[in-house]
C-alpha cells in the first residue's frame, strides 16, 4: 500500500499554466476522486502522478519516494483508462498477464495471478475470448484485471466508466468500490460524474482552473460547500440561488431579496449591513404542499417531472425560478402551492467573493 503526497504541483504548456500549485495528500488505502468541469486539469493531474506528463514545478511523492524523475513503469502504479486500451490480438487472459510477461514473471505465476484476478472479477469463463468478443463491461473488467495482477501500490482510474451505458455504470461503480475495499489499494479516480464521485469516494477533491477549490468527504462538500463554485457543482439537481442584501430588522440580521422575500440570518458569521449576498437552497431541502403552513412561502408550479421515487417540481418563488425535489410522487398539474425551507437548509455566500458565510 502507499501514500501519495503532492506539493506545489505546476504544469505549463508554453505560457499556459493548467495546474496551478496543487497541494494534496492521499492516505494509505484511501479512495479519492478528482472532479471538475472539462478543462479543469483533473486528467492532467492524474497523468502527472502516473508519469505520463512532465512536471513543470513542485513534487510528487509516492510512499515516501519523490518520483518526479521516475519513469511510469517504476512508480509502482497501475492505470485503468477510459478506452480500455486492450490489445485486440490478445485474449482476455493474455491482456491481463501482458505486463507480467514483460517483467519475465514465470508462466505458472502469471497463470495464478490472472486466475485469481479473473475469479475476483467474474471473468473466468471469458479468459479465452478476444476483446471484440466481449461486452463493454467485460472489457472494462479485463482492463481492471490487468491492473490488479500487477499488485500496485496505487490504482489510477481515468474516467473508466464513461463509455458504458447508464445501467452498467451503476453496476460497475459498485464493483469498483467493493474491489477497492477488498484490496485496500490507494486509489485516485478521475470523473466528470459527480454521482460516481459521491457514491464511491472516501474523499472528493474539486478542481477549478487547475486549483483545488475544496477537498473533503462527499457529504461534507454537499452540506458545507466552501464557496459558490462548490455549492453549484455538487448536487443534482443543482442548488437554487437567489441574490439578496443583508439588513437589520429589529436588531436581527435578515437577507432581503429585490422582490421582498426575507430569510433570517441568525448564526451567520461576518454579516454586515448592506452586504450583497447569494442565498443557496438545495432542491431537496424544501417541504412542498398545496396548503399553507407556518413559515411557508407561495410557490407557483410550472412543471412536475415524475421519476418514480422523486418528483422534480419547477416553478417560481416570488420572481425566482426554482427547482424542488419532492420525495415521492407529487401528481399535480401547474398551479399555486406552498414551500417551507427546512431547518438548516439555507446556505449564505458573500456575493462579491463567493465565500461561504454560514
Amino acid at each position: 500500500m502507499a501514500t501519495v503526497d503532492i506539493r506545489g504541483l505546476v504544469k505549463r504548456y508554453g505560457t499556459h499554466q493548467v495546474i496551478q500549485g496543487v497541494d494534496l495528500s492521499i492516505g494509505d488505502g484511501e479512495f479519492v476522486s478528482l472532479i471538475g468541469a472539462s478543462g479543469c486539469g483533473k486528467s492532467t493531474l492524474l497523468r502527472m502522478i502516473a508519469g505520463l506528463e512532465e512536471i513543470s514545478g513542485g513534487t510528487i511523492t509516492i510512499n515516501g519516494r519523490v518520483v518526479n524523475a521516475v519513469p511510469p513503469k517504476s512508480r509502482d502504479i497501475a492505470m485503468v483508462f477510459q478506452n480500455y486500451a486492450l490489445y485486440p490480438h490478445l485474449t482476455a487472459a493474455e491482456n491481463m498477464g501482458f505486463s507480467l510477461k514483460l517483467r519475465n514473471v514465470p508462466k505458472p505465476d502469471i497463470r495464478k495471478a490472472v486466475g485469481d484476478a479473473a475469479d475476483m472479477l467474474g471473468l473466468t469463463p471469458y479468459l479465452g475470448r478476444y476483446p471484440r468478443q466481449l461486452s463493454g463491461g467485460q472489457r472494462q473488467r479485463v482492463a481492471m484485471g490487468r491492473a490488479i495482477v500487477r499488485n500496485p501500490s496505487v490504482f489510477l482510474f481515468d474516467e473508466p466508466l464513461s463509455n458504458l451505458d447508464a445501467k452498467l455504470r451503476v453496476q460497475m461503480r459498485s464493483e469498483i468500490k467493493l474491489l477497492q475495499r477488498r484490496l485496500g489499494t490507494t486509489s485516485i479516480y478521475v470523473t466528470h460524474d459527480q454521482i460516481e464521485a459521491m457514491t464511491m469516494s472516501d474523499r472528493i477533491v474539486i478542481l477549478n482552473a487547475g486549483r483545488v477549490e475544496q477537498s473533503g468527504a462527499p457529504l461534507d462538500l454537499y452540506d458545507t460547500p466552501a464557496n459558490l463554485f462548490v455549492a453549484t457543482f455538487i448536487g443534482s439537481p443543482a442548488m437554487n440561488l437567489i441574490e439578496a442584501v443583508a439588513v437589520r430588522d429589529e436588531g436581527r440580521p435578515v437577507a432581503v431579496t429585490q422582490d421582498g422575500l426575507r430569510f433570517g440570518l441568525d448564526g451567520v458569521a461576518d454579516i454586515r449591513e448592506a452586504m450583497p449576498l447569494t442565498l443557496g437552497m438545495r432542491p431537496g431541502h424544501f417541504d412542498l404542499s398545496r396548503e399553507a403552513a407556518v413559515g411557508s412561502m407561495p410557490f407557483a408550479i410550472d412543471v412536475v417531472e415524475q421519476t418514480g421515487a422523486e418528483s422534480y417540481v419547477s416553478g417560481t418563488l416570488g420572481a425566482h425560478r426554482m427547482m424542488i425535489a419532492h420525495s415521492g410522487r407529487f401528481a399535480t398539474a401547474a398551479g399555486p402551492a406552498f414551500v417551507t425551507l427546512q431547518p438548516g437548509g439555507l446556505h449564505v455566500f458573500d456575493r462579491t467573493t463567493g465565500r461561504r458565510l454560514s
